[in-house]
């Protein structure tokens, strides 16, 4: 499903943002990783995924292609896990806060009930067993979080890492893939801010946000959105939509850095 939510995305984008439905049904019919795979179906999956589609006649339109970075909603993420790697670890903690224009208009925030904790982890985090003993199950967490991402771009600090943990899990509880547009605040801060180091510890001092939290899942993401705000100031004006701002962050940094002077 990954590759053909990526093809997808690439090939509207390509096209400006707008693609036939027809020409749209048969790039679906040509990527789909299976011959039994409902064509209608997969269109389905596709949207429920994140990916901002939509419909419109016998058109279908990349939303982030046209909407201004201003007007969108970004959903600032941060998890904690009990491991590394998704396949043998789990989500402990969500953070997560929707921002638009530079207002915080909605915030999600909740444990996951989890039976092996790390020492270490626990050190790191702060975060106790009795802490999740309690909460939530990922089974009931997850398609909550899900409602509340929708289609929203979903940005993290080292995006990777937060996005192919949150995708697997909902695979892993039968959710599908993530299909949302992802953007990374280090990306950006590292094109945009003068800074020795841009790990989320070191910003949050530097550039005197002061986060007192760190290692919790939505005091991390609160500092997060203050970098992306603090790095959005210094975009150029000639950047107006999503997919220009998520294609400014992929630049070269020096040929970025250009662009700013």
């Amino acid at each position: 499903m990954r590759p053909l939510i990526d093809n997808i995305v690439a090939a509207v984008k390509k096209n400006g943002g707008v693609m036939k439905l027809d020409d749209f049904r048969e790039l679906i019919q040509k990527t789909r990783d299976s011959l039994f795979e409902n064509v209608d179906t997969l269109m389905e999956l596709v949207i429920a995924s994140g990916v901002p589609i939509e419909i419109e006649g016998d058109e279908v339109v990349l939303k982030t292609s046209f909407m201004p970075w201003r007007d969108e909603t970004f959903c600032i993420v941060d998890i904690e896990t009990n491991g590394s790697k998704p396949d043998r670890s789990q989500i402990i903690e969500i953070g997560a806060l929707k921002w638009r224009n530079g207002e915080v208009v909605d915030r999600f925030e909740s444990f996951a009930q989890c039976s092996y904790l790390p020492y270490q982890i626990s050190e790191i985090t702060g975060i106790n067993p009795e802490d999740l003993e309690d909460a939530p199950t990922l089974q009931k967490l997850l398609p909550e979080f899900k409602n509340f991402l929708g289609d929203a771009v979903f940005v993290a600090h080292n995006a990777t890492f937060d996005y192919n943990f949150v995708s697997m899990s909902f695979e892993r509880f039968g959710l599908g893939v993530l299909g949302n547009r992802r953007f990374c605040t280090i990306d950006l801060a590292r094109r945009t801010i003068e800074a020795e180091r841009y790990g989320l510890g070191h910003l949050n001092i530097a550039l005197d946000i002061n986060t007192l939290i760190h290692h919790r899942a939505y005091a991390d993401a609160v500092t997060a959105a203050k970098v992306f705000e603090i790095g959005l100031r210094n975009v150029p004006e000639s950047i107006v939509t999503v997919e220009e701002l998520i294609d400014f962050s992929k630049l070269p940094v020096k040929k970025a850095r250009r662009i700013l002077r």
